[in-house]
């Protein structure tokens, strides 16, 4: 027969023992940061705030199809997409993302949108700072996340570059906006087309003037 196990008493030694890391812990360095008046460095690839971006033009990378909300665990981001036109551009492609929204109260920060976003239109930054008070400023807009015009770039709406497509975007041959590029009227937003100067005064009626004479 086998023999059965013996009962193992606690000594005195086992309650020491645990004290022993206690004591250890009470004279090592003292970790405490002083946040917010010395931040930390975060690493390179770390998960912050997310960052809509765009082409070396201004033209947005986003194309509106939505795999970053499929793909998102916690439901957290939200798009609309919407068709572009030759007198509205805001994307080199056929569609853009008319209304973006990521709810920073849900997002884990996972970064699984990153994966799934095909054209590279949508990365995290380093910034990490994201409390508020209200529930609704953690609703970031399309105008919240999406990057910064710098050098060579005009805002959008504006045409694609001359002689150039799509796939001309993302193969990079487009690196800055072409030479006299100008902002166009964005209608969908309710912005309206300035009339050209009438030679008639203005209380002539709008049948009789002469635009643009």
């Amino acid at each position: 027969m086998a023999e059965e196990p013996k009962e193992t008493k606690p000594g005195f030694q086992n309650p020491v023992a645990g004290f022993g890391v206690t004591f250890k812990a009470m004279f090592k360095k003292r970790l405490t940061e002083q946040y917010p008046e010395q931040q930390k460095t975060t690493a390179p690839r770390f998960h912050g705030r997310h960052q809509l971006n765009r082409h070396p033009d201004g033209l947005e990378k986003c194309v509106g199809c939505e795999l970053c909300a499929w793909a998102c665990p916690a439901d957290a981001i939200y798009v609309e997409g919407a068709d572009n036109t030759d007198e509205e551009r805001y994307s080199p492609g056929e569609r853009y993302g008319r209304v973006y929204q990521i709810n920073y109260a849900r997002c884990i920060l996972c970064g699984l949108c990153i994966e799934a976003c095909p054209t590279r239109a949508l990365t995290m930054t380093n910034e990490f700072e994201l409390a508020d008070s209200s529930r609704a400023n953690l609703i970031y807009t399309k105008e919240q996340l999406l990057a910064g015009l710098e050098d060579g770039m005009v805002d959008t709406p504006h045409a694609i570059y001359p002689g150039t497509d799509e796939q001309d975007y993302y193969r990079g041959l487009v690196t800055e906006a072409a030479p006299g590029t100008t902002q166009q009227v964005a209608i969908s937003k309710g912005e309206v087309p300035q009339e050209a100067d009438s030679t008639f005064g203005e209380d002539e009626p709008a049948s009789e003037k002469v635009i643009g004479r």
